[in-house]
């Protein structure tokens, strides 16, 4: 699919001129990473990543139609006045609710969104909107928040569309254009519409993959890998250091930033046949390493950033040291934060479990934890 099929011809706001709709969205961890982009929020590389599940976020978005244009509709007769209203010099109209409280800081990256995304739903202009939104995790701490964040108001947005569009619309188009959607708030979030495994970018070894949108990994996965674990170490649960905006173009002009696109590609192969093979060693080597080459980026960039905390580095040589001794198929991966993303299978669960309340938890903030495992994608809670 291209761009081209994400634009609709025909709307019909006379038909619905308010209501609600709900949508609980998860976040993701890469197990290869995206670091680097294009405009628009082209990925410089490939990623795949593992859907989560106790990790969401729940959108509400309103929706109600504006008073002049509720009037002009009404009229029909003044074509040269509907041309002006569909230009509506005011912008958009959002107000933004976060955890309960009203959030005019975070206006400045919702209205991008809208304006990177307005050619493809033209209707929003002709709305007034609030959107009420929290998490279940803390904002800004290398959860990523942006990703299930941004994709639960694309579906939002795709839910109005659905109900506005004069065309039936299948749940794969649905998915995708939300998808595509998302990726222009959010890169990442393009990755959190379905599960349990996302691809992002085009690969010649992955069939179906595209820069515009993410796909589900495509082959058959390995029983090692069903229901697999991530339990998330909140090392520092305050602001990250920078933003992964910020990150992301720092490798403009990164001495080592063609050797890191061109390894994340090829993990993108190695990886691909781990999760049909069910090597898990394999699987272990690249997402470590997969983790450490991001951080490693961000240590040799200019300016350099050092996102890991101390407490980080413990966990990790503890992680180590737990699976040379017991031959554990534990291991750890990074977002761009302290935090420590613990992955390990299903018929490890007691075994690790334990070991993260014995050994690791100390390291966190407050022992503060969340046990989550692979899930299965976006769900709408409701549409009125």
């Amino acid at each position: 699919m291209t761009e081209i099929d994400f634009i609709l011809s025909n709307y019909n706001t006379a038909t619905t001129s308010e209501g609600n709709v709900t949508w609980k969205t998860p976040s993701n961890i890469a197990l290869v990473k995206y670091w680097g982009k294009q405009e628009p929020q082209i990925p410089e590389n490939t990623s795949i990543s593992f859907t989560l599940d106790a990790c969401f976020t729940l959108t509400t978005l309103k929706y109600k139609l504006k008073e002049n244009r509720h009037s002009e509709l009404v009229s029909e007769s003044d074509e040269e006045n509907l041309k002006q209203v569909q230009v509506d010099e005011n912008g958009y109209n959002f107000e933004i609710y976060f955890e309960g409280e009203k959030k005019n800081d975070f206006k400045p990256k919702i209205a991008t969104f809208f304006k990177r995304i307005e050619k493809y739903v033209p209707f929003l202009k002709d709305f007034d909107f609030t959107i009420e939104s929290r998490n279940s995790f803390p904002h800004s701490s290398g959860i990523a928040s942006s990703a299930s964040g941004m994709s639960a108001l694309a579906l939002c947005i795709m839910s109005v569309e659905r109900s506005l569009s004069g065309v039936e619309m299948t749940d794969e188009y649905f998915n995708k254009k939300a998808s595509f959607l998302a990726r222009l708030g959010s890169g990442s979030a393009c990755r959190s519409i379905e599960g349990e495994l996302i691809v992002w970018g085009k690969h010649t070894d992955i069939e179906g993959s595209s820069n515009l949108f993410g796909v589900k990994y495509p082959n058959k996965v390995h029983q090692n890998f069903r229901n697999y674990h991530d339990t998330i170490l909140l090392v520092d649960e305050g602001k990250k250091q920078v933003s992964s905006t910020v990150g992301h173009k720092l490798m403009f002009n990164h001495p080592f930033a063609q050797q890191r696109f061109q390894q994340a590609n090829n993990n993108i192969s190695n990886i691909s046949e781990v999760l049909q093979n069910g090597d898990l060693k394999a699987f272990i080597a690249i997402v470590e390493s997969e983790a450490l080459s991001l951080h490693a980026m961000m240590m040799t960039s200019n300016p350099y950033f050092i996102l890991m905390k101390p407490n980080t580095l413990k966990i990790i040589h503890k992680i180590w040291a737990f699976r040379e001794q017991t031959n554990s198929n534990i291991c750890f991966t990074l977002d761009a934060g302290a935090n420590v993303h613990v992955l390990f299978p299903e018929n490890e669960k007691k075994r690790v479990n334990n070991f993260i309340i014995n050994e690791l938890i100390q390291y966190c903030q407050e022992n503060h934890y969340i046990c989550d495992r692979v899930g299965i994608g976006a769900k709408q809670l409701s549409n009125n």
